[in-house]
């Protein structure tokens, strides 16, 4: 955990501009959450919580560190009312001041189900955020692969030629293995044992973080969502800056 903390550390001292306050703030966001059924199934150990426990737990971590500083808004796959659950696409709402307890009353309300749309989940996000008007972030935090047929490496090339400023991060959570990934197209582009929506970050110039833990999801949604603010940033210090 601590190599994690201090891979994300120096990835944020790497980007961090040499002057100014928090300018990377002024950019909305939109978390993409995974509400599919996987997001609520037990391990071989018994012992463990399941996936959807242990996000929520992540996310009332780092979103009071996050949302005093950037607008986020929300958008879930998965459960919902459509018979084809591919179609279980909600916009719970767009960018918004001070979204922490919105976010985490939404995501505690959940009940995981359904199936894994990333790649129309994604694009409705950008929608959200008026992508090919408006600079924006979207972030995605998923625990498997594409099984509603959509081509998220696709998506990752349109989105970075269509958009004004737009990145994808991709946070993998947990990551279901996917014994048929041999079978999506796309599996070549990002490698085995990858999640295909590692292309959207790889195509829009974003960060794929790869996390197990609450702690790594809490620290892979400081260092994707939120926003540095360069006076407190010191390189030895793995909590040593607000995100950025």
């Amino acid at each position: 955990m601590g190599l994690f903390r201090s891979a994300i550390a120096a990835t944020l001292v790497a980007t961090l501009p040499s002057t100014g306050f928090a300018t990377g703030c002024a950019r909305d966001a939109m978390l993409v959450f995974d509400g599919s059924a996987s997001m609520d199934e037990l391990s071989f150990d018994v012992s463990r919580k399941t996936r959807i426990v242990d996000a929520r737990d992540a996310l009332r971590d780092a979103l009071p560190d996050i949302t005093p500083f950037r607008r986020v808004g929300l958008l879930t796959y998965g459960p919902g009312a459509n018979a084809d659950s591919c179609d279980n696409i909600d916009l719970r709402f767009g960018p918004r001041d001070d979204a922490a307890v919105d976010i985490i009353t939404q995501i505690d309300g959940m009940q995981p189900k359904g199936l894994t749309a990333l790649a129309a989940s994604v694009r409705t996000a950008a929608d959200a955020l008026d992508y090919r008007n408006r600079a924006g972030i979207v972030v995605l935090v998923t625990d498997g692969n594409e099984t509603c047929g959509g081509r998220p490496c696709a998506l990752g090339s349109a989105l970075a030629a269509e958009a004004r400023d737009l990145t994808v991060h991709v946070i993998g959570f947990q990551v279901v293995v996917d014994f048929f990934s041999w079978d999506n197209p796309e599996q070549v582009d990002v490698g085995a044992g990858n999640t295909v929506a590692k292309c959207l970050a790889d195509r829009t110039g974003g960060l794929y973080v790869s996390s197990e833990t609450v702690d790594e999801l809490a620290d892979a949604l400081r260092a994707t969502l939120g926003c540095a603010l360069i006076g407190n940033v010191h390189p030895q210090s793995e909590r040593s800056t607000r995100p950025s």
